[in-house]
């Protein structure tokens, strides 16, 4: 696929688009060639930091669902760190202007070298795409596309683990792992 193509794969609302996102989240860069850098670093440390932390939650018997919760976000940005490792090494660069698709072991090499690489985002489910009825205020008449995100199995997996966080929170607290068992009174 060239940057752009997409294809449905439930009706109109899912499609496969293929496009490469030069940053993180909804496309956001930091400047110049070592903020790149410096976001791959930091996710890898991040990565090494939440992995200490949910085998020090396994061992101390937590609840599995702020395990199961961390360990959705972990797998998400582990996955996310291979893309930008990867991905631009072992791909030349695609176009949408020259219809250029990204082949696999070009012969000259990737468009990057490692930590540099785009990460590949192809999931888009825009819910509603059409024009905003009179009776809305403001944009009336305006053309609109909800839900316009693109992302990949990685951020799916990093905004779950998330949202379960935020729905689970007080359970999270309520028993604090590590306390210590009360002794049985003697006399």
């Amino acid at each position: 696929m060239a940057i752009g193509d997409e294809f449905s794969v439930f009706f109109k609302w899912f499609r496969i688009r293929f496009t490469e996102n030069p940053g993180m989240a909804f496309g956001w860069v930091l400047g110049g060639e070592y903020g790149k850098l410096a976001l791959t670093l930091f996710r890898i440390v991040a990565v090494g930091v939440l992995t200490y932390f949910v085998r020090f939650l396994i061992k101390e018997k937590a609840k599995t669902i702020i395990i199961l919760s961390l360990s959705l976000i972990l797998a998400g940005a582990i996955g996310n760190i291979i893309d930008s490792l990867f991905y631009g090494v072992f791909f030349e660069e695609s176009s949408r202007s020259a219809r250029n698709i990204a082949n696999f072991l070009p012969q000259g090499g990737g468009y990057a070298s490692p930590f540099y690489g785009k990460v590949v985002d192809m999931l888009y489910m825009p819910v509603y795409q059409g024009y905003l009825p009179d009776w809305v205020p403001i944009y009336r008449g305006h053309y609109m596309i909800f839900f316009r995100p693109i992302f990949n199995v990685a951020d799916a997996s990093i905004t779950l683990g998330v949202i379960l966080i935020l729905l689970f929170q007080r359970s999270f607290f309520s028993d604090p792992v590590g306390k210590p068992k009360e002794l049985p009174e003697t006399d």
